[in-house]
C-alpha cells in the first residue's frame, strides 16, 4: 500500500496539487489521468521519492518495494540487457553479485562458507533461483530476442531500450509498480502481453498512459488530476469518462434550475414590491432569493481541440493504385512488391511489421522518397494530405505560430490564423510563441491544423497520436470517425484503430495480409492468419 497525505506542490504561482489525500490499495490498478501539464509524471516521482513535495508526506507499507519505469534511456548503457533487468530488484542483484564473487574464489575460507550460507538463504527468500527464467519470460513477452540479451544497453535501439527498462520495472514482483507511459514504443502484440501481465499482477499498480484501450483493459480505478486535486473513481477509463460527464451535467442542470428560480423570484419582486396587497409575498421572495446561490463551476485543466477535416470535393472512382512497390532502406528490404488498390470510403489501418515499413510506404506516397521499383498513382480528383511521424523539419524556423500557419493559408490574414489557432488551443499570447520552442504535443496540433487547411480528400497519418494527451487523441479520433472520405494510417492506439479502420493491412515476415473488416474483427481472426502465414512462407501476398 502507498498513500499521499496532504501533499501540495506549486511552481511559483502555479498550483499543481493542493492538499492531496489518496490511498492506493494492493490488488488494484490505478490509471492516473489528467491534461498535459496537470502533474501526472510529477506525482509519480513524488510517490517514488525522486522529488519532494512542498508539504505533506508519502507513506509506504513496511518492507514494501517500489519499482518505477525509468525514463533515462542512458543510465544503464554499460550494463548488459540481462543485468539491467536484474537491477530492477536492487537487493537481489547485490546478493547475486556477492554470491558469484564468493563462488569464483580459488580459495574458499570458513568465513566464505558462513557468508555464502547467509546469502543462499536470502537469495531463496527473494525467489532468486527463478530470477533468470523470470527475466527471460519478461524480455520474451516484450519482444527482446535472446540474441540481444547479453549485449550492452548502448548497442540497442531506442525502442528496444524502453522495452528492457519496462522489463526491469516489472522484474521481481514489486509491491508497488509505478508506470509512466509503459506502452510507448510497444507494438500491439507487446501491449496485449503487458495487459495480460498486469491483469494477473496482485500488488499495487499506478499507471500513466494516453492509450484509452490499455487503460480500459488494466484499470480497476481511475485517479483523475484536475482542479488542483486528485479524485478517485472505481472502474476503468470509459466508466470515469461517463461518470465525470454525468456529474458535470448534473451540476450544470442544478445551476440552470437555480438560475431560472432566481429569475422568477426577481420578476415577482419587481412586479409586486410596490403593491400593498402583495408586499408580504414580495418580502418573502426576497429572503428566498438571498438564499439561492449558483455554484461557480471550477475551471477544468482539460481542453479539447477542434479537429474537423472538411474535404473540398468527394473522391472519384479512382483513388490510389499501388503496384509492386519495393524499397530497401539501410540494406534491408522493407517493401517487397507491395500492391494495393484503395477504394471509396476506405479507412485503412496499416499494422504489424517494423514501423520503418509503414513510414517508408507513406513517404513514397507523399513523394518524399522514390521507390526502388514499382509505381503508384492517385486519381485526378484526389488531393492527399500527409502527417509524418517525424515533424522536426517543419519547425526549424524563426516564425511565430500565426506566421507559421499563414504559410499554409497565404490568402488569409492574422485574424483568421488566430481564430484557427484558438480552436487548436493556442489562444492569446500562445499564438505568438515561436514555433521552434513548441512541445511535442503542440507540434502535433499544429500539423493537424496544417492538414485541416488543405481540404484534402485522402488523409495519410503516420502515428498521429504520439505526443498527444487524451483530450487531443479523443478529438482527433472523433474527427476521423466523422470524416467522409479516405484515410490511410498507422497507429499503436487500439481504440483509435478499432473505431476508425474498416480495412486492415498487416505486414508480416512473409508478405502482407489484407482484410476488409474492423480491427477487432481482424484480431479475432488473427490465429487463422498466422496459420495461413506458416503455410505460405515466401509468398509476397497473403490475402484472406
Amino acid at each position: 500500500m502507498i498513500s499521499a497525505n496532504n501533499v501540495a506542490l506549486a511552481y511559483g504561482k502555479r498550483v499543481i496539487f493542493k492538499d492531496v489525500n489518496i490511498k492506493f490499495i494492493p490488488g488494484n490498478c490505478y490509471g492516473l489521468i489528467g491534461a498535459n501539464g496537470a502533474g501526472k509524471s510529477t506525482f509519480l516521482k513524488i510517490l517514488a521519492g525522486e522529488i519532494d513535495s512542498d508539504k505533506g508526506t508519502v507513506s509506504v507499507g513496511s518492507g514494501e518495494r517500489i519499482a518505477m519505469l525509468r525514463q533515462d534511456h542512458f543510465a544503464f548503457d554499460e550494463e548488459t540487457v540481462f543485468n539491467t533487468v536484474m537491477m530492477g530488484h536492487q537487493r537481489l542483484y547485490e546478493v547475486m553479485a556477492e554470491r558469484e564473487a564468493i563462488y569464483s574464489k580459488e580459495e574458499f575460507t570458513e568465513e566464505d562458507g558462513i557468508r555464502s550460507g547467509e546469502l543462499e538463504a536470502e537469495f531463496a527468500e527473494m525467489n532468486g533461483y527463478e530470477a533468470e527464467s523470470e527475466a527471460a519470460v519478461l524480455l520474451n513477452g516484450l519482444g527482446i530476442p535472446e540474441e540481444l540479451r547479453h549485449k550492452k544497453m548502448k548497442e540497442l535501439e531506442g525502442g528496444e531500450k524502453v522495452r528492457v527498462l519496462l522489463a526491469q520495472a516489472l522484474f521481481g514482483n514489486p509491491d508497488i509498480l509505478l508506470l509512466d507511459e509503459p506502452t510507448n514504443h510497444l507494438d500491439l502484440k507487446s501491449i496485449a502481453w503487458l495487459e495480460e501481465f498486469l491483469s494477473r499482477f496482485q500488488n499495487t499498480v499506478i499507471v500513466v498512459s494516453h492509450d484509452r484501450h490499455f487503460l480500459n483493459q488494466v484499470c480497476t480505478h481511475v485517479a483523475d488530476i484536475d482542479f488542483g486535486k486528485i479524485t478517485v473513481y472505481v472502474g476503468n477509463y470509459d466508466f470515469w469518462y461517463e461518470a465525470s460527464q454525468l456529474m458535470l451535467k448534473q451540476k450544470q442542470e442544478e445551476n440552470r434550475k437555480i438560475t431560472e428560480k432566481a429569475n422568477d423570484l426577481k420578476e415577482f419582486i419587481q412586479r409586486f414590491s410596490s403593491n400593498a396587497s402583495k408586499a408580504k409575498q414580495a418580502t418573502s421572495r426576497k429572503k428566498l432569493l438571498e438564499k439561492l446561490t449558483v455554484e461557480d463551476l471550477p475551471v477544468s485543466s482539460r481542453k479539447y481541440p477542434f479537429v474537423v477535416f472538411k474535404p473540398e470535393r468527394p473522391c472519384g472512382d479512382i483513388i490510389l493504385e499501388i503496384k509492386d512497390l519495393s524499397k530497401t532502406v539501410d540494406g534491408v528490404k522493407v517493401l517487397d512488391n507491395f500492391s494495393l488498390t484503395v477504394n471509396k470510403g476506405d479507412k485503412i489501418a496499416f499494422v504489424g511489421g517494423d514501423s520503418i515499413t509503414k513510414t517508408t510506404l507513406f513517404q513514397i506516397l507523399a513523394g518524399e522518397l522514390e521507390p526502388d521499383s514499382g509505381s503508384f498513382r492517385y486519381g485526378v480528383t484526389i488531393t492527399p494530405a500527409y502527417f509524418p511521424k517525424e515533424n522536426r523539419r517543419f519547425f526549424e524556423n524563426d516564425l511565430n505560430l500565426v506566421e507559421w500557419l499563414l504559410q499554409y493559408a497565404p490568402n488569409e490574414g492574422e485574424s483568421f490564423a488566430r481564430g484557427f489557432l484558438g480552436r487548436m488551443l493556442f489562444s492569446g499570447e500562445e499564438a505568438t510563441k515561436q514555433s521552434s520552442v513548441l512541445s511535442g504535443g503542440e507540434k502535433v496540433r499544429c500539423m493537424l491544423a496544417k492538414m485541416m487547411l488543405t481540404g484534402a480528400n485522402v488523409l495519410v497519418f503516420d502515428e498521429p497520436t504520439n505526443h498527444l494527451d487524451l483530450e487531443s487523441i479523443t478529438a482527433l479520433n472523433e474527427g476521423l470517425i466523422s470524416y467522409s472520405e479516405v484515410i490511410l494510417f498507422a497507429s499503436h492506439d487500439h481504440k483509435f484503430l478499432s473505431t476508425v479502420a474498416n480495412r486492415i493491412v498487416e505486414f508480416t515476415p512473409a508478405g502482407f495480409i489484407e482484410r476488409t473488416m474492423s480491427f477487432d474483427e481482424y484480431l479475432e481472426s488473427a490465429e487463422v492468419a498466422k496459420v495461413r502465414e506458416k503455410h505460405f512462407q515466401g509468398e509476397a501476398c497473403l490475402t484472406l
